[in-house]
């Protein structure tokens, strides 16, 4: 194999497939990434045998083949080469070493045959359908923050992406929850979606796709089984294995008749929260909330380093209520919101509490109290 290409190409499409590679690898082939070089183009690939990445980049080829090279050393190697620089790969006549040279610099890097790579195999999808950027940038970042880091629930370690029927309209909706809140958000379902299956993509995946959609315009799009998912981003095509499990019926636990409805200016009451919170225990991170007609009081009580309150001015008519929350709860779902109004449904202090953008109804939140 022997290609040139420009060093901004290959960082560009390397620093996309690198990162699926562990750092920690019990089988050697899994640190490499698979350079294949054929008809004016540079194909890299790289898996962890549960998500595999692969991107094409041009360059000029002068002779087609193939081989794999550690990939966290190759990103390194190029990442440190002057912007501008040219980068030639040759491999050797014996097949032992990947020869790097751009401008003064050589690098020599050990290899391992193309044959012994694996396969993420996709084999068939039901379903294919595409989303703007924005749209699944969207759905996820309003969902990703709540999915739990639980390795015994490993079924809740990523997004439910399912669809519903909401008042005759078919919608595609992304659910997360680590048990003690909840993210759900919406959009209506692209064309080919309706009677998808309902699929758990685990949360590496996610972390991977919104890389990918941040910042990018266009589309992408999705295909789908019950064991896997495919989404091509320009170049960037992503295989990835879905959790195999079944998500909770989080319906529920999405509280119904909360009666209180508390509206704060999101930006007062994130800064409070915050000013707050910082004399609160890392494992106890409690915050109360006491409402009175048009009066909320934020307090936090520490016996080992002090206390501290807040008053803030809101909207609320019903029964004065005092209800404790976590707060980094509270700001990871305050930074969903939009600038803007936070509409909270409250019940009682035991009782779940619903949480949505005072000008947005497409995504709510759930959020389990705290006893202070």
């Amino acid at each position: 194999m022997r290609a040139t290409l420009e060093r901004a190409h290959l960082l560009k499409s390397l620093s996309h497939v690198h990162r699926v590679v562990e750092r920690r690898n019990t089988i050697p082939i899994l640190s490499n990434v698979l350079l294949r070089a054929a008809g004016g183009e540079l194909h890299l690939k790289a898996t962890d045998l549960d998500l595999e990445m692969t991107e094409t980049t041009p360059a000029m080829v002068e002779q087609p083949g193939a081989t794999t090279v550690p990939a966290h050393l190759l990103h390194d190697i190029v990442r440190k080469l002057p912007d501008g620089a040219e980068v030639s790969l040759e491999t050797s006549a014996d097949g032992g070493t990947l020869s790097l040279r751009s401008g003064r610099s050589r690098f020599s890097l050990q290899m391992l045959p193309e044959a012994d790579f694996p396969d993420l195999t996709a084999g068939q999808f039901s379903h294919a359908f595409e989303l703007t950027t924005a749209e699944l940038g969207r759905l996820i970042k309003r969902t990703q923050f709540a999915i739990s880091t639980e390795e015994t629930r490993y079924y809740l370690n990523g997004i439910f992406l399912h669809t519903v029927e909401v008042r005759g309209t078919t919608m595609l909706r992304a659910v997360a929850t680590d048990g003690h809140r909840l993210a759900q958000a919406e959009l209506p379902a692209p064309k080919g979606a309706a009677g998808m299956p309902g699929v758990i993509v685990p949360r590496k995946t996610v972390g991977e796709i919104e890389k990918l959609v941040d910042g990018a315009d266009g589309t992408v799009s999705i295909e789908l089984s019950d064991a896997k998912l495919r989404l091509s981003i320009g170049p960037v095509v992503m295989t990835s294995k879905l959790i195999d499990g079944t998500f909770p019926d989080y319906a529920r636990v999405i509280p119904q008749g909360n009666d209180k409805d508390l509206n704060v200016d999101r930006d007062e009451f994130k800064t409070a929260v915050d000013r707050v919170s910082t004399v609160s225990s890392e494992r106890g991170r409690a915050v109360k909330l006491a409402l009175t007609e048009g009066r909320l009081v934020l307090s936090v009580n520490n016996p080992d380093s002090g206390s501290a309150t807040e008053e803030l001015a809101v909207e609320y008519e019903a029964t004065p209520l005092e209800i404790g929350f976590n707060a980094k709860y509270l700001i990871d779902i305050a930074d969903q919101i939009g600038s803007g109004t936070m509409a909270f449904r409250l019940a009682d202090p035991g009782s779940p509490t619903l949480v949505q953008d005072g000008s947005d109804t497409s995504a709510l939140y759930v959020l389990m109290p705290m006893r202070v």
